[in-house]
Order: structure tokens, then sequence, then C-alpha cells
């Protein structure tokens, strides 16, 4: 075999791995918008403030066991600044993981609004909304500027650092989706009222590329203030828990090899006939 095919076979096998993480993050940003954006849009009226909450949690915490295990299911560009400043993943990975995030957000959010105009009457994203970022009037409660941008720094901190300490090597095997699904919905439940909850530039940024306006123009808010928020909770870390010995996100929440052989085991013995 050639010299040059044997060379390039780690780098074949380096990109088809890389190119996986990224799609998974597409994906899992996808699920976590369409279900929490659109569970605003469509349901809010329903469900009220605690039923979006719950969408919020609920998408993240089954995107963590879905797509968890291929890229650590970051699908926010907040939480992967954190993982990097940490040590849990690979800085090469990094621009690529938020550029996925990006799209998948708007492309989540350009599924809401199609669905959206669907009803009677229509729907126009730049009137009601499509479930945008805002401060001022664009804030559900009308709270200003100061007042969000502190509310998006601390609870980006408070999820940013529940997703460190649930995917320290020290952690639960196997529990990191819970407390991370649930310290959303609980982020949600403060958040809403004052900003809409972003927490998240990629979900920020998917519904305001189609609503435009005052959603665009503040759009800064809702990318400095997680990024801060997310740098924040990664000095706190590396500073408090003193991280042992640094593991990935990927590797956090899936389950050991150990366990995984075991289940396989377990199942092929009880699938193998009785023994006389």
């Amino acid at each position: 075999m050639p010299a040059s095919m044997v060379n390039s076979a780690p780098v074949r096998a380096g990109g088809e791995e890389a190119l996986r993480k990224y799609v998974a993050e597409l994906v899992g940003t996808f699920v976590l918008v369409l279900g929490g954006v659109g569970a605003a849009v469509l349901a809010g009226e329903r469900i009220g403030f605690l039923g979006v909450s719950l969408a919020f949690g609920l998408s993240l915490l089954a995107m963590v066991y879905t797509v968890g295990p291929i890229s650590g299911c970051h699908v926010n560009p907040a939480v992967t600044l954190g993982l990097l400043l940490t040590g849990k993943m690979e800085g090469r990975h990094a621009l690529g993981y938020v550029v996925a995030q990006c799209v998948g957000a708007i492309a989540a959010a350009g599924v809401v609004l199609l669905i959206a105009r669907g009803a009677p009457g229509g729907y126009s994203a730049a009137a009601e909304g499509l479930a945008s970022n805002g401060f001022g009037a664009a804030s559900p409660e009308g709270y200003g500027a100061g007042a969000a941008f502190l509310t998006e720094v601390a609870l980006t901190f408070l999820l940013v650092l529940t997703v460190l300490g649930a995917t320290d090597a020290r952690a639960p095997v196997g529990f990191a989706g819970l407390a991370i699904g649930l310290v959303l919905a609980l982020i949600h439940l403060v958040g809403i009222p004052v900003t809409n909850t972003s927490v998240n530039p990629a979900r920020s940024l998917g519904p305001a590329v189609f609503v435009g306006g005052a959603a665009l123009s503040q759009l800064w808010l809702f990318i400095v203030a997680p990024l801060l928020g997310g740098a924040t909770a990664a000095a706190v870390y590396r500073t408090v828990f003193r991280p042992v010995a640094p593991i990935t996100a990927t590797t956090a929440e899936r389950a050991t090899e150990r366990e995984r052989l075991e289940r396989i085991e377990g199942q092929a013995r009880a699938d193998s006939p009785a023994r006389a």
C-alpha cells in the first residue's frame, strides 16, 4: 500500500469523526429550539411559562442521551466555551461546534415559523416575535438592558456550572442529562419574564434571523452575556472544584464501557437456550 494512502487514513478517520460531532450538535440544537421555541410559539397560551420551561428542559434532557455520546450535547456556544476553557473538549472542534449549533437553531426557528404560518389568520414573525429574546419593549415584562444582562450572565453561569459539575470525573455516571435538563427548566422559570430566556447565543440567533428589528439589534446582549456567564462558570469550576482528572463531556454522558459490556453479556445469556 502506498505510504500516502497509509498516512491519509488517520486524517480521513479524524475528519469523519469531526463531521459526526458537528452533525450531532446541529441535530441536538435543532431539537432544542424546535421543542422550546415551538412550544412557546405554538402552544404558549395553553401551557404558560411552566410548560415552555419544561419543553426546553425536556428537549435538552432527551438530546443529552441521544447525541451526548457522540458530541457531548453542548447545543450552546456558551457551554462549548465553558467546556473548552476547562479542558473538557478539543479546541480544534470548537468553531465547528458553534457553526453547527447556529445552523441548527436557524433551521429549527424556520420550521416553527412555517408551522405557525399555517394557523388560521397566518403568523407574522416581525409582529408576534417568534419567541425571540429581548429587553426593554421587547422584554415580556418590560425589563431594561441592565436587568436583562445580569439575568443572562447569572442564569448561564448556573447552566454551565451544572454541565461542568455533572460531567466531572467524580460525578455519578449516566445521570448528567437529568441534572442538565432540570436546571434548564428551572432557568427558564426564572428568566422568561425578563428576557424570554436565552442563556444560549444560538437559540437567540435562530428566531432573530426571521424577526429582524429589535431582535437583531439587541442580539449582542444575548451573545455577550451568555459567553461571559459561561466563562465565569469555567473559572469557578477550575478554582473551586479543582478537577482531579478532566474527562470530556462526551465520555461523562455515556455509560462506562464495562456497564455496556455487562448489559450485552446479560442479554446474550438471557437469549441463549437453557443448558441441561
